[in-house]
């Protein structure tokens, strides 16, 4: 019980108050203790040292941490103290993060019929010498897969939305599928409706 309350996720800010990452409930409370992190309080906005947040009290509806004396609060927002970037990491190429980036919508017909209805294209086909990076994957419905076939779009006479790019790295993209309310403080609703898509 207690290890799965220590892997839930906690959304971490910068200094401006920007989401950079998302850490788990162990690793939030490691930064708060050797004082690199803040814990934020979603409903009033209070900053919390480790000293003040282990003195804070559980509510009987909140998950908690139990440990031999207390019972300790589970952050869910935590802002970095020293760190005002914007993250330089680069999102991992993965089946999940080719969906998230495209919004689980086919890139040639602008459809959103479901993940299972989904599969992804490789712009220059295989066959032709195309790769599977991020410039040359996009998402694809079965009707519109099977029209381009072998094919590139020009060759199938069909068109892409956009053209397909590495995405820049947002908390979106880390590995989470938990909605945590209190994050729709610091993270807009549209984020939530792509992250929380399988």
């Amino acid at each position: 019980m207690v290890s799965k309350v220590l892997q839930r996720p906690a959304l971490v800010l910068n200094r401006n108050w920007q989401p950079v990452n998302v850490a788990t409930v162990a690793r939030a409370l490691v930064l708060l203790w050797n004082e690199s992190v803040r814990v934020v309080d979603p409903a009033d906005y209070q900053l919390y040292t480790w000293a003040d947040w282990s003195r804070l009290a559980p509510r009987a509806d909140e998950p908690a941490i139990r440990t031999i004396r207390q019972r300790l609060r589970v952050p869910e927002v935590i802002a970095l103290t020293a760190y005002d970037r914007l993250p330089t990491a680069a999102v991992t190429f993965s089946r999940r993060n080719i969906f998230k980036r495209d919004h689980f919508m086919c890139q040639y017909c602008a459809v959103q019929p479901g993940p299972e209805e989904l599969t992804i294209d490789h712009v220059l086909p295989r066959s032709q010498g195309g790769t599977s990076t991020w410039e040359n994957c996009v998402l694809s419905c079965i009707d519109c897969n099977k029209k381009k076939a072998d094919r590139t779009p020009e060759q199938a006479g069909v068109r892409l939305r956009k053209p397909p790019v590495r995405p820049v790295w947002k908390p979106l993209y880390a590995a989470h599928r938990e909605r945590i309310e209190s994050w729709s403080k610091f993270v807009s609703e549209a984020y939530w409706n792509v992250a929380l898509e399988k």
